[in-house]
C-alpha cells in the first residue's frame, strides 16, 4: 500500500510480524513490491506451489481425506489450540490446554483410534458436537 501513499490499515501490519521475519514485513511493507508463489512458499506464505489446478485440487483433497480420518474431537482441540498459542505465551496455552482437555478429552477417541491402528483398518468417530464446531468457526 505504500506505493499508492497509505500506510496498511486493515491488519497487514499487525498480523505479518507474528508470521514471517520482521525484515521481510519491512522490506514488503516499505517497497511493497510483489512476489511470485516460489518466494511465497519459501516465507511461508502458502505451503506449497503447483504446476496446474488439478495438482493442486489432488493434494488438497489428500490431506483434507488425512484430516478427516482423524477424530474430529482431536482435530477440532488442535485447532483451538494452535490459535490461542499463536497470541498468548506457552504458560498461558499450556493453562488453556489443560483446561480445554479437563472437559473435552474422550478416551473413546483414543480407544477407537487405537484398535483401528491395530486392525488396520479406518476408525469410526462420532460427528463434533454442534456447540463445539461453532467455537471452531
Amino acid at each position: 500500500e505504500t506505493q499508492l501513499g497509505m500506510t496498511a490499515d486493515v491488519g497487514t501490519l499487525q498480523r505479518l510480524p507474528k508470521l514471517i521475519p520482521i525484515g521481510i514485513v519491512k522490506e514488503l511493507a516499505y517497497t511493497g513490491r510483489n512476489f511470485g508463489a516460489a518466494e511465497a512458499q519459501q516465507l511461508g506464505f502458502v505451503n506449497q506451489v503447483f504446476d496446474d489446478q488439478t495438482a493442486m485440487l489432488d493434494a488438497v483433497m489428500k490431506i483434507a481425506q488425512q484430516i478427516a480420518m482423524n477424530s474430529p474431537l482431536a482435530v477440532s482441540g488442535t485447532k483451538t489450540m494452535i490459535n490461542y498459542a499463536a497470541e498468548h505465551t506457552v504458560t498461558e496455552s499450556l493453562t488453556y490446554m489443560a483446561t480445554w482437555q479437563a472437559g473435552m478429552f474422550q478416551m473413546e477417541d483414543v480407544f477407537k483410534a487405537m484398535e483401528a491402528q491395530k486392525t488396520k483398518t479406518l476408525p469410526e468417530y462420532p460427528p463434533l458436537h454442534p456447540a463445539i464446531k461453532k467455537m471452531n468457526s
